[in-house]
């Protein structure tokens, strides 16, 4: 099948070419033993926020398809895109990216059907009511029946966005804090949207998803080293590298060295540390939901384990957990509820 097949037109439902990613998460995005309508919903929250990343990071198959589908000009020419080789994005290449995140709240604005000013999230005609402009984009018209039928907030979707924004401008983070903050934008905001559409969000349950969240963000920043330094980002805070003698240099090496192992493992016990504290959400739900998030926390542990497994090297591969081992730790968290 050709990209060109994948990508479906403006009126299509949904566009193949992001939501064919899911099978490629950490974790599995809407799992077969899910009521149908809550993988409907799941793969709509998913597919927004998968594509708002592919915006942010540059890795849309077709870019020019989705300015056009969101009325944003057109992306460079391709011989104007990183002409150095190094793979860090030209000031021509992040505002397009920065045109294709403010079409993609645009779009936002026309799920919630209203035209306030975009991130307060003003209250407007109801989604999809008479007289309001429907979205452009297909993933966008996907959201809509979810955020109708769950009476979703326009918020968690602007962080996602948000989100994407700081990455274009921030590369570095100097404490731990500030990265927890980030995560905040990127991460959490997913794990209050499974909890809304579940109909079981209350305070407690959504500081323990937020931990678990961006203990996952954490994770993934961990196995990730290489690729995100490749685009220019460092996520692993500036003065952890300094308390462990690292520089930049050292995480350009094909092979981690002594002290970044030992960085790599700090940060790692710090993400199992964000684990544990939000861990015992699993218990305080039943049935398929309690599947769900032991499969997510689970996806944490193992990811952990299998960077332990790899003595915290995560440059020479990106460490990936076993199916076996995933499966196991989503087991023992669903009976232990944590």
């Amino acid at each position: 099948m050709t990209a060109d097949a994948r990508i479906p037109g403006p009126g299509a439902p949904a566009d193949g070419e992001v939501l064919g990613k899911a099978a490629r998460e950490n974790f599995p995005v809407a799992p077969f033993f899910l009521p149908a309508a809550w993988r409907d919903d799941l793969m709509a929250v998913y597919g927004f926020a998968r594509l708002v990343d592919d915006a942010g990071d540059g890795d849309l198959e077709r870019p020019g398809h989705h300015a056009e589908v969101l009325g944003v000009g057109t992306p460079p020419p391709a011989d104007r895109f990183r002409p150095d080789g190094s793979g860090l994005p030209t000031e021509e290449e992040t505002a397009f990216r920065l045109a294709l995140l403010d079409g993609l709240e645009r779009d936002l604005d026309r799920v919630f059907g209203h035209s306030g000013t975009p991130g307060t999230g003003a209250p407007g005609t109801a989604p999809g009511g008479p007289g309001a402009e429907p979205p452009r984009h297909p993933l966008l018209r996907a959201l809509v029946p979810t955020v109708e039928k769950h009476g979703l907030s326009a918020e968690p979707f602007r962080n996602l966005i948000q989100a994407n924004r700081v990455d274009q401008h921030t590369t570095r983070y100097a404490t731990y804090e500030d990265l927890l903050g980030y995560c905040e934008l990127s991460a959490n905001p997913v794990g209050r949207l499974v909890l809304a559409i579940a109909g079981v969000s209350t305070p407690e349950r959504v500081e323990r998803s937020d931990a678990v969240c961006s203990a996952l963000q954490v994770v993934e920043h961990l196995q990730d080293v290489a690729e995100d330094r490749a685009r220019g980002r460092i996520y692993l805070p500036a003065e952890d590298l300094d308390r462990f003698g690292v520089t930049e240099e050292d995480l350009a090496a094909t092979a981690a060295g002594g002290r970044v192992r030992a960085l790599v493992a700090f940060e790692a016990e710090r993400a199992g540390t964000l684990l544990d504290r939000g861990s015992p959400l699993v218990g305080t739900v039943r049935g398929r939901l309690r599947l769900l998030l032991a499969g997510f926390t689970a996806g944490g542990r193992a990811a952990l384990g299998a960077i332990a497994a790899a003595g915290h090297d995560v440059l020479s591969e990106p460490p990936v957990p076993a199916k076996g081992r995933l499966l196991r730790e989503a087991a023992a968290t669903y009976v232990k509820g944590r």
